[in-house]
């Protein structure tokens, strides 16, 4: 694993591999989720920034993402790309042979792409706020009302999701778990957590519990996103 202090300016990528910027539990773990079931697991170099934790840890991603945000992904190339979203269609589009993804033409691809759109729009972007309720609400007697209220409208947008969804099977889009489940198996786990989230979006609780269960992603969860106890209620 690499974990420079101060990154600044892409490095310079070893054939074949991949630098992935985020903290354990972070948009990074969806995206490292993706690139496992893919095949490429081993081909990842991460470096922890939690973002939420303050100005010195966003500071340590601003000279390669001046949205000093995270996640952010080195392609083996040296190109860079950011956006949770953007990441994981990509990878979907760039390795159709994992399956993780509807291809263009499928009958599928416009509710995969409207639910990957409204992920990001609807409620990751809630917490950007959350993280330093500051940036919008500098009255720190105000700050406890915002964290209550912008919790209530991400339980709110699931349940909205869970309703008009197309009725889940195995998984949120088919058979086959992709992109769109383990974006929402991560999302889940963030604030108001997944008691609330079971509660809101019952039709897709039954769907994530199946992403926290593939084998194919025991190890990787055990190490990057692990279920200690107390983990539903979040603890």
């Amino acid at each position: 694993m690499a974990s420079p202090s101060s990154p600044t300016t892409p490095p310079s990528a070893a054939p074949g591999r991949y630098t992935l910027y985020g903290a354990p539990g972070s948009g990074a773990t969806p995206v490292h989720a993706a690139l496992t079931l893919i095949g490429l697991g081993d081909q990842v170099d991460t470096v922890d920034i939690a973002t939420w934790e303050g100005d010195a840890e966003r500071d340590r991603i601003a000279g390669l993402n001046p949205m000093r945000q995270v996640p952010a992904l080195v392609l083996p190339s040296g190109e860079l790309m950011t956006e949770s979203a953007a990441i994981l269609i990509w990878l979907g589009d760039r390795h159709p042979e994992a399956g993780l993804c509807p291809a263009p033409g499928d009958a599928l691809r416009a509710q995969y792409l409207r639910w990957m759109v409204y992920l990001p729009a609807a409620i990751y972007s809630m917490f950007w706020v959350r993280d330093d309720p500051a940036r919008l609400v500098p009255d720190k007697a105000a700050q406890p009302a915002m964290l209550e209220r912008s919790a209530e409208r991400v339980a709110h947008c699931w349940h909205l999701m869970d309703t008009q969804i197309a009725e889940p099977s195995s998984y949120l889009l088919g058979e086959r778990i992709g992109m769109l489940d383990l974006y929402v198996a991560v999302m889940s786990r963030w604030t108001p957590c997944r008691e609330r989230f079971y509660r809101e979006a019952p039709r897709m609780a039954e769907v994530v519990k199946r992403v926290d269960a593939e084998p194919r992603l025991a190890a990787f969860w055990a190490e990057r996103f692990p279920f200690a106890p107390g983990w539903e209620r979040g603890e």
